[in-house]
């Protein structure tokens, strides 16, 4: 009987001992864990806000050697190519031949013929005028002399000898009128004849009459050959466009709610070209913008703004003209300000929060931000140095909630 009820008394105990083992075991399992989070340090240290863009080289003055003429584009040899060398005044960029005449029909070619004959016509006229004219001037010169000789002797009066003068005199004028008279009608025949004739065919280059030498307005090197092949061109349309690639700065269209905050001088950081980084300075902002569409179809007011190399040429003598950069300008610096990571941040309502770790638990701290960036703010308030935030804090964190660090391992 004893041993029964030892053996009853063993398994009482056991269903107590495992019974509250599995209250253990379901309060453990029912409690609170931390939530794991990660955790950064607010510190002191140097801040700079910056403006991030896309910007491109250009040369800092570019020539666009134009058509001076409407007329036929040629191809010159030796043909140029891009980043050929050239020399001021003396290398050829191009070569024009001046536009054709147009062919005429039978109603014009027949009034052009009617016209020349009346242009001839006008020309032995006036050729006859003059003859006529010649004859009255040598009368009048004859008149003239007689006229001398008898007033010396007072057969005459002092009126009759001026008259044989004023004669002379109006025909020696009117003969002269009536030459440039025929020049005229000359001219006037040669201009109708010249209508008259019909296009003539290709004249080699080396024909001086024959087409027109453009050369180089600067020395440098060709950045761009607008008309390549051969063909007709209005005046002024853009040709070769020439620069030197030494000469070279950056120039970035910066959205206006930024251009606002930068002056000349400003550093500037260049990167994303396929080198080293480099360093230049603003040394203008354009005082208008424009308007500028974005690749997402979204209207922008844009500011031109051009950057200097500090860097010497050696390190980005590879850039080019129009080559694709990445800039970021310096806006705001300070070397002693205390930061805390842009990510610990949240709302609630209109002030700025973040999670502070603090005795194992997550504390909703009201923070002052100042400048800002995409990694960092400025604390004016709220934080001190050395202290802990939890960084991109999920639904799960909440005030007085229990956080643990994340293990980096």
């Amino acid at each position: 009987m004893r041993g029964k009820s030892m053996t009853n008394w063993m398994k009482r105990t056991g269903g107590v001992v495992a019974f509250g083992l599995i209250a253990v075991a379901a309060v453990w399992f029912a409690w609170p864990q931390p939530i794991p989070v990660d955790l950064a340090t607010v510190a002191k240290g140097p801040m700079e806000v910056t403006v991030d863009d896309e910007a491109k080289t250009q040369v800092r003055h570019l020539y666009t050697v134009s058509a001076p003429i409407a007329g036929k584009v040629l191809r010159i040899s030796p043909p140029r190519h891009v980043g050929d060398q050239v020399t001021k005044d003396q290398t050829v960029v191009a070569v024009m031949q001046p536009t054709t005449p147009s062919f005429h029909d039978v109603r014009t070619h027949e009034e052009l013929l009617a016209a020349l004959g009346a242009a001839e016509a006008a020309v032995t006229f006036a050729e006859a005028e003059v003859k006529r004219l010649e004859a009255a001037l040598a009368y009048s010169r004859t008149e003239l002399d007689r006229a001398e000789k008898l007033a010396k002797t007072g057969a005459i009066s002092q009126g009759t000898l001026d008259k044989a003068r004023f004669e002379g005199d109006t025909n020696e004028a009117a003969l002269a009128s009536a030459k440039a008279q025929v020049e005229v009608r000359r001219n006037e025949q040669a201009m109708i004849q010249a209508q008259l004739g019909q296009p003539a065919g290709d004249v080699a280059q080396s024909d001086p009459a024959c087409c027109i030498q453009l050369r180089a307005p600067v020395s440098g090197r060709i950045l761009k050959i607008v008309q390549d092949s051969e063909g007709m061109v209005q005046p002024s349309a853009p040709l070769v466009e020439i620069g030197d690639p030494l000469d070279l700065q950056v120039v970035a269209d910066l959205l206006s709610t930024d251009a606002v905050q930068i002056r000349p001088g400003a550093a500037v950081r260049i990167d994303g070209w396929g080198g080293t980084a480099l360093q230049g300075k603003v040394t203008r902002v354009d005082p208008a913008g424009f308007l500028k569409i974005s690749a997402l179809g979204i209207e922008e007011q844009r500011v031109r703004t051009e950057i200097d190399f500090v860097d010497p040429p050696e390190k980005w003598s590879q850039l080019g003209h129009d080559y694709r950069v990445i800039v970021h300008v310096t806006s705001w610096r300070d070397d002693d300000v205390l930061t805390v990571p842009v990510a610990a941040l949240f709302r609630t309502g209109d002030d700025w929060a973040v999670y502070l770790a603090k005795a194992g638990q997550a504390r909703t701290t009201v923070v002052k931000i100042g400048h800002r960036d995409n990694r960092m703010a400025e604390v004016e308030s709220g934080l001190s140095a050395g202290d802990r935030v939890v960084l991109h804090p999920s639904d799960r964190v909440g005030d007085e909630v229990a956080i643990r660090e994340r293990s980096t391992h």
